[in-house]
């Protein structure tokens, strides 16, 4: 859900990394690559090589229907922190 809402505009791997971090999500090359293939090979990513600087870099940016994708896995969060925050905040003034 994060990687899918930072790329709404074309962005490259390491910079995703970096903005993450800056948020606090702490994110491994290792894991986030194989996690946007992954994502690309659904349909919910598409990726481009920019050739025209000092080295190649891929982007990869949001599908139509990886918006779709995130707009559905938002509003499940959403309601499954609304819940999760509900029975917390009993279990605190049960306990």
């Amino acid at each position: 859900m994060l990687v899918l809402s930072q790329l709404k505009k074309p962005m490259y791997g390491y910079n995703l990394i970096k903005i993450l971090e800056e948020c606090g999500i702490p994110i491994e090359a290792n894991t986030l690559y194989p996690l946007m293939r992954r994502l690309e090979s659904q349909g919910l990513l598409k990726s481009e090589w920019e050739t025209g600087g000092t080295k190649p870099r891929k982007y990869y940016v949001l599908t139509e229907d990886g918006a779709v994708v995130l707009g559905e896995i938002k509003n499940h969060w959403y309601e499954f922190s609304e819940k999760a925050n509900l029975l917390l905040e009993v279990k605190e003034d049960e306990g």
